[in-house]
C-alpha cells in the first residue's frame, strides 16, 4: 500500500534522474563499447563451464533421486517385515515336513 502512495514521487524522480544522467550515459557509450569483447569472453567461459558441469550435476541429481526412492521404498516396506518373517517361518516349516502319501 505504501508503494502505491509513493508511486507518483518515484515516477517523477525516476524521469528527472533519467533526464539528468542522459548526457553522462552518452559520454559513457564509447567506454561501454570497449567492454563488449570482455562480456562476450565471459559468456564463452560460462558456456564452457556449463558444458563441463551440467553432466556432473545431472548425474548427481539422478543418483540423489535413486537414493531418495530407495529410502521411500524402505520406509514403506519396513512395517511389512514382521509379516514377511512369519511367512518365511511358515514356508520353512511346510517345506521341511514330509508329505503324507496315502497307501
Amino acid at each position: 500500500m505504501f508503494f502505491l502512495l509513493t508511486l507518483p514521487f518515484r515516477i517523477l524522480f525516476g524521469v528527472l534522474g533519467a533526464i539528468l544522467f542522459l548526457p553522462l550515459a552518452i559520454l559513457a557509450l564509447p567506454f561501454a563499447l570497449l567492454l563488449i569483447p570482455f562480456i562476450l569472453l565471459r559468456l564463452v567461459i560460462k558456456a564452457a563451464v556449463l558444458m563441463v558441469v551440467l553432466p556432473v550435476v545431472l548425474l548427481a541429481g539422478a543418483l540423489a533421486l535413486g537414493v531418495a526412492l530407495l529410502a521411500v521404498l524402505c520406509v514403506v516396506l519396513a512395517p511389512l517385515l514382521p509379516f514377511a518373517a512369519i511367512g518365511l517361518i511358515v514356508w520353512l516349516i511346510v517345506r521341511a515336513s514330509r508329505p503324507a502319501y496315502a497307501r
